[in-house]
């Protein structure tokens, strides 16, 4: 128990200053260099003015609006870079623990969003959206794109879940969940053929996977889906640790069963879903990160696993997007194929760990 609770405040200790130098260098660069010296100033400089709005009634509106856009510099900190770079700290926790989740529900290390098809049902129902709903709703919210995905993800897990009355074989269930994908891939690329131009534009680029386009309205709204998403994760903690064992023995703890697996279900879409709306579907997180983070802490106990999980999502979307951005600079890569480079071969080489102890 000592052994694991000094790993654990290392591993948070370690992972808080990655994600606090992650956050340094997304700001300082890109295509317009900002010296640190600067942005550490400005930084300090809004955060006192916004503490002392708070406590003055917004005295200091004034000189708070001033630090923000007095230079090119300061709005490029606080307009784009502080936004995307938050935006990806709090999605890439979401991801990572969504990965966790569906991992512990079907009681397999490859088990993730984007290999079963989730993220590819809530990017057919947010294509569907973004192409058809616009022509007669006009503009779409950060909520309808959030609905959407949400819907689309519980199609695809109620689909899974189906199947899995029929097929008892996890591998095949897998299998299942990736040509589901497969088709809703399919139904995305036939609603493209029928959409405008313009529509087809802001629909690939969003498919992708990008940061790209974060601002404060996504920031905080993505934060009001997701810390308490986190935070319900955490809560379940037993009845995951109990389930994790299987179904008999958390039955014989007193867990409804049946309830818990709604409510894990539930909860992971809803994460997936999030971050699908607001960056587009991204892989390899969901199903990298935690097993990582397992690696690192050497235990599988979710109440220690799943902060540390969030944590480890964070900064590696916030790495990976650093580097989308930043490699070929001004030509940025979509943020999937930069975690699917390193994401990939963590899978890989997890997967050959398992067939040698199998052996």
């Amino acid at each position: 128990m000592k052994q694991t609770r000094k790993r654990f405040l290392a591993t948070m200790v370690i992972l808080t200053v990655l994600l606090a130098w992650g956050l340094v260098l997304n700001i300082n660069l890109g295509s317009v260099h900002i010296p640190a010296g600067d942005i550490f100033r400005m930084v300090w400089d809004a955060a006192r003015y916004q503490v002392l709005n708070l406590f003055t009634g917004g005295a200091y509106e004034s000189h708070l609006e001033e630090v923000i856009g007095a230079s090119t510099q300061s709005k490029i900190i606080f307009s784009i870079r502080m936004p995307r770079m938050m935006l990806a700290a709090i999605l890439g926790g979401a991801l990572a623990v969504s990965g966790f989740l569906l991992q512990t529900f079907f009681r397999n290390p490859i088990a993730g969003p984007f290999v079963l098809g989730i993220s590819s049902g809530a990017k057919l129902i947010v294509g569907i959206t973004l192409v058809f709903g616009a022509q007669y709703i006009g503009k779409i919210s950060s909520a309808a794109l959030i609905a959407s995905a949400f819907f689309g993800s519980l199609l695809v897990v109620s689909a899974v879940l189906l199947f899995s009355q029929r097929v008892h074989s996890m591998s095949m269930l897998l299998v299942v969940g990736i040509m589901i994908g497969y088709i809703c891939s399919a139904a995305t690329d036939f609603c493209i053929a029928f959409a405008k131009e313009h529509d087809i534009a802001n629909l690939a680029g969003w498919s992708m996977g990008s940061f790209s386009g974060a601002n404060w309205g996504n920031v905080v709204f993505s934060a009001w889906i997701c810390i308490p998403g986190l935070g319900m994760a955490w809560l379940l903690s037993k009845p995951i640790g109990a389930y994790a064992l299987g179904e008999g023995y958390a039955q014989s703890l007193g867990v409804n069963v049946k309830l818990f697996r709604a409510v894990l279900i539930l909860l992971s879409s809803l994460l997936s879903a999030c971050v699908t709306a607001f960056a587009g579907p991204i892989s390899f997180v969901g199903i990298a990160v935690p097993h990582i983070t397992k690696t690192m802490l050497k235990t599988s106990r979710p109440a220690v696993v799943i902060p540390v999980t969030y944590l480890s999502g964070a900064v590696f979307c916030i790495y990976c997007d650093l580097i989308a951005r930043t490699l070929f600079s001004p030509t940025e890569l979509a943020i999937g194929t930069v975690t699917a480079a390193f994401g990939a071969p963590v899978v890989i080489v997890m997967m050959l760990k398992r067939r040698s102890a199998d052996m």
